[in-house]
């Protein structure tokens, strides 16, 4: 067995630094970088595609809604042809950068409260994968497992990849706890790791109402920017080796199966 794990990195701003970017990036195979809407600016941009090239990473853009303030994570009403138009601009300046240092892009994966209301809304999630094909229909769209997005990806032919986390929690319906809630955050690197191993090996995991929810884990995300991601991606990784998993960016994971 295969899996594919990816952080979200470059996310500091300016004067203020989030993450830990370089101590973080050897241990995962796909990064999303901010495209500097809800966080990153143009030199941490080029730093961080910079810095997924030198450690033989795959790069994906990461845009959100224009919102700094909120970190993205502000629900926004939008339209859909305002969300394509956003999520094309994002692409387009990680891939000056990604061409400016050499590298190519391989995904997309939208952020913060962008990607949770596409799991729901099928126009927005429709609108992404539209601007995603648009772009380069040859980019894989990241998107959380069995969700609108995944399928409005299929429908556009895009290669998707059904994503789970570490350090997030589950409603029954397979959806994110929300993070208002207090149950939405996994600190504890164990039991992150822990709801892991039950994803990829049983394709399960239980919700916070306590049943079991079918799920498909095709890369793994672990938050860059929270105080715990070192510590959860260590352990994760640490069990995936132990139980014979092989940690592999998407595309090999996919070619192996």
């Amino acid at each position: 067995m295969s899996i594919d794990i990816n952080c979200d990195l470059g996310e500091s701003y300016g004067a203020y630094r989030i993450g830990n970017d370089e101590a973080i990036i050897p241990f995962v195979t796909s990064v999303n970088i901010a495209c500097g809407f809800h966080a990153g600016d143009p030199t941490t941009m080029r730093k961080t595609v910079s810095l997924a090239l030198e450690n033989n990473v795959a790069i994906g853009a990461h845009p959100g809604f224009h919102d700094v303030l909120g970190f993205g994570r502000r629900e926004i009403n939008i339209s859909a042809s305002e969300v394509f138009d956003l999520v094309v601009y994002q692409i387009g300046a990680l891939e000056a950068f990604v061409k400016a240092e050499g590298g190519t892009v391989q995904h997309v994966k939208p952020h913060g409260a962008l990607y949770n209301m596409a799991t729901k809304d099928s126009q927005l999630a429709d609108a992404i994968a539209k601007a995603v094909y648009k772009v380069n229909p040859e980019y894989i769209l990241f998107g959380l497992a069995s969700s609108e997005m995944i399928r409005a990806g299929k429908r556009y032919g895009l290669q998707t990849a059904n994503e789970v986390f570490a350090d997030r929690t589950y409603q029954s319906d397979g959806s994110l706890t929300p993070r208002i809630q207090e149950q939405a955050l996994i600190h504890d690197a164990d039991q992150a790791a822990k709801q892991i191993l039950q994803m990829v090996k049983e394709k399960t995991v239980v919700s916070v109402q306590g049943e079991e929810v079918s799920i498909q884990a095709d890369t793994i995300c672990i938050h860059g920017d929270s105080n715990n991601g070192l510590s959860i991606v260590k352990k994760v990784t640490s069990i995936l080796l132990q139980s014979n998993i092989n940690i592999q960016n998407f595309l090999s994971t996919k070619q192996a199966k």
